[in-house]
């Protein structure tokens, strides 16, 4: 591209003498165009003229119509806006018209076939955590969600777990460094289970209440075929008035017979748990034998799924600092907590826990 002439500082203006000097400035912005052959080139050319502060364009007009005699500020007024939309103009247009040619080149021709795009598929986690979420959905449940990264007092001791508890076994819990000057239950560690998002819920909202808890959780647990140091669960949770025992074993004995088929039986043997009582572990009949017996069921015929049972009164206590209406003597509930990996390791016949962390495809693509 050719060097611009320098922008005159003194004008003669006489009439002749003004079309001759704008027709000189045209003429070299209108070279400059006709070299301008890359967008950068362009862009260069419009701050040359266009630019606010050391701009043709800005300069023309501090050192001509500024220094004008009065008498001639309107005729190279008008010079002056004409040779701006000229170089307005013809800059957008050039703008447009290369951009165009841009576009030509890169335009897709919709008659060639295109190139498929490999449709993804649900983890298998994902997909049993998504149907048992929905089980749940349609019985009136919500979800709830809260951090992995909890207090010793929402994770243990508002769910009745007194202080030397097993579960708060450093072996069990990975708890977070530099903790040891707070007070114990302001502690922070990863949350060993979902059930500290039912306190949360119980805090902020009054009874009735049903939600469904699903999430990920930590133990320091040695990783094996069926043990991983991260896994998920499900857990739940009713709380009004009159809710009963009898309550618990029909959303149970209803949620698994619309996960694993009708023909599934439920059956409860009496446990422990510090934030239920009564307590029951929760057994159904295996669905890939009909209770015949095989290896899945270890040739029993049943599976032990899940625990669960009616909310300590001593749980309600905690929840009463903050949210007076649950109070034991007015309000019952129940709650039950499932592990999402062992059902979906029984449902789709996965042997070792550890390949549906691994991200391996040979093995995710078999659920495609």
């Amino acid at each position: 591209m050719s060097d611009p002439q320098p922008t005159p500082t003194s004008l003669d203006y006489s009439p002749e003498h003004l079309t001759q000097r704008f027709q000189t400035l045209q003429a070299e912005f209108d070279l400059g165009l006709r070299e301008a052959s890359t967008p950068e080139e362009l862009e260069d050319l419009r701050l040359k003229w266009e630019g606010r502060k050391q701009g043709r364009l800005t300069l023309l007009s501090s050192l001509w119509l500024k220094e004008a005699p009065a008498e001639k500020k309107k005729e190279i007024g008008q010079r002056f806006n004409a040779l701006k939309d000229h170089i307005v103009s013809e800059l957008q247009r050039a703008a447009g018209s290369r951009g165009q040619n841009v576009l030509d080149a890169e335009a897709i021709d919709i008659t060639q076939p295109g190139t498929r795009r490999r449709l993804g598929a649900e983890h298998p986690l994902i997909r049993t955590w998504n149907e048992i979420v929905k089980i749940f959905q349609a019985m009136g449940y919500s979800v709830g969600v809260g951090p992995e990264v909890e207090t010793d007092y929402y994770n243990f001791e508002s769910l009745n777990f007194p202080p030397g508890h097993p579960a708060r076994d450093t072996q069990d819990t990975l708890v977070i460094t530099g903790q040891e000057r707070k007070p114990l239950r302001d502690r922070l560690l990863m949350r060993t289970h979902t059930s500290p998002v039912q306190i949360r819920t119980m805090e902020q909202q009054p009874p009735p209440v049903r939600i469904v808890i699903p999430g990920k959780v930590h133990r320091n647990d040695a990783a094996d075929a069926t043990h991983s140091p991260i896994f998920h669960q499900v857990e739940g949770l009713c709380v009004d008035t009159n809710i009963t025992f009898s309550d618990l074993k029909g959303t149970l004995d209803h949620f698994m017979k619309a996960l694993f088929g009708s023909s599934v039986k439920t059956r409860f043997f009496p446990s422990f748990f510090p934030f239920t009582e009564p307590s029951a572990d929760v057994q159904i009949s295996c669905p890939f034998c009909g209770g015949k017996g095989c290896r899945k069921c270890k040739y029993s015929g049943w599976i032990e799924l899940l625990g669960c049972g009616m909310v300590d009164p001593a749980v309600f206590g905690f929840v009463q600092q903050k949210q007076p209406a649950y109070d034991p003597k007015k309000i019952s509930g129940f709650a039950f907590g499932m592990g999402i990996d062992r059902v979906a390791m029984m449902s789709y016949g996965i042997s070792d826990i550890s390949l549906m962390y691994s991200g391996d495809l040979r093995f995710l693509e078999q659920f495609a």
